[in-house]
């Protein structure tokens, strides 16, 4: 991206995760209320959706979380694509340190996931669900607690979050594809063959990407693959502009479908999948192994995850430390690095998909975990900036 255009990008990351919050916050609260039936009816609600020969009845949960989201995911891919061709993850000198930052990230809250899962009672499957970061709710707490915070830390954290969603989206395939039909996988590749084929038309109207997507879509819906694929699929066959500097279907999906996702998409998400009720159930129904395993990973793994590989490529000489950081501001973006809200919602709900009860502990550990990152993290860069070094190095 360009500088303007990752301004702005950032801007509407961290002005999304204020409203993520806010969504969050609101479901709680109401699933906590007197009125928490009203809310859970809501969520649970089933809707039919009729096109053609198309049908599909859901929750609305579902329609959110396959539908929706399924948007969210073909961003996420036009943000990974575009990174790896003319972005961050373009330059393998500026590569090195979100990346190996990443791995560590992904590792470490796993391993301490499965320390508090192995064991009787334990849900080991669920190891993946603190491996993510959500980018709108760090950039938002980075900005809030760090506004002076060298613009290097801000790009490192996009970086780092960009690649631990391609290993997010990597596991999903990997772990969360169940009952497959051939037959609706076919239809699947051949709407993808057919979007990679109009890519080869310079001025296709956007109008026929999104039919072919909703037909992919459609096609990923019905074959046991989660549709998160099926819109980071999609993405990848979206071209760039022919000449670096100009705007192409690339940069005109991303720029224009940016701020739907990050301020109605992701907020309706927060607010139908964050609900969790406490009241209405005993400590022990949503405190367990789970949920413990999911804080932990958050809060303890990431940072030491993040920060452990970080400062192990730094001193091996691999990278550098973000021009004009100090260990600390290191240290205290790889606690926020612990924010897993929106990603490690998703995974949960993939997870536990048939058990409600380990969705409540989820979902208290994300909060509980992404909460206690947000607070350090922000105590941490909120101290004293005034006296920077002049060299990173």
């Amino acid at each position: 991206m360009s500088t303007r255009a990752t301004l702005e990008f950032l801007k509407t990351e961290s002005g999304s995760g204020l409203l993520l919050a806010a969504a969050a916050a609101a479901a709680i609260i109401w699933a906590n209320t007197p009125f928490a039936d009203s809310y859970f009816a809501l969520i649970e609600h089933h809707l039919t959706v009729r096109v053609g020969g198309f049908e599909q009845t859901m929750s609305l949960l579902k329609w959110v979380k396959n539908g929706l989201m399924a948007i969210f995911f073909f961003v996420v891919g036009l943000e990974i694509k575009y990174e790896l061709l003319r972005g961050e993850l373009s330059n393998p000198r500026r590569l090195a340190l979100p990346l190996l930052a990443a791995l560590g990230g992904v590792a470490v809250p796993a391993l301490v996931y499965l320390a508090l899962n192995l064991g009787p009672g334990g849900e080991p499957t669920g190891w993946p669900i603190p491996a993510a970061t959500d980018i709108a709710f760090a950039l938002a707490a980075l900005a809030i607690a760090g506004p002076k915070a060298p613009p290097s830390l801000r790009i490192f954290l996009l970086t780092l979050a960009i690649a631990d969603d391609l290993v997010a989206v990597a596991l999903i395939a990997i772990l969360y594809s169940r009952g497959l039909h051939p037959a609706m996988l076919a239809g699947a590749g051949a709407g993808l063959a057919l979007m990679a084929l109009l890519s080869r038309w310079e001025r296709a109207p956007y109008f026929f990407y999104a039919v072919l997507f909703a037909v992919v879509w459609a096609f990923t819906l019905k074959s046991g693959v989660n549709t998160s694929l099926a819109g980071v699929a999609a993405a990848f066959t979206v071209p760039l502009a022919r000449r670096a500097g100009e705007r192409g279907p690339l940069q005109d999906f991303m720029h224009g479908l940016h701020p739907y996702v990050a301020f109605l998409i992701l907020p309706l998400f927060a607010f139908a999948a964050a609900g969790f009720s406490i009241a209405h159930h005993s400590p022990d129904d949503v405190i367990g192994p789970v949920s413990l395993g999911v804080a932990a990973g958050l809060f303890v793994g990431k940072q030491i995850g993040v920060f452990g590989a970080a400062a192990l490529a730094i001193g091996l000489n691999l990278a550098r430390r973000p021009t004009g950081a100090r260990w600390l501001d290191l240290y205290a973006v790889s606690t926020l690095c612990g924010v897993g809200f929106t990603m490690s919602l998703f995974i949960g709900s993939l997870a536990f998909d048939t058990r409600p009860d380990l969705q409540n502990e989820v979902r208290l550990g994300v909060v509980v975990g992404s909460l206690l990152s947000i607070l350090l993290g922000a105590s941490l860069l909120a101290r004293p900036q005034a006296r920077r070094p002049s060299d990173a190095g």
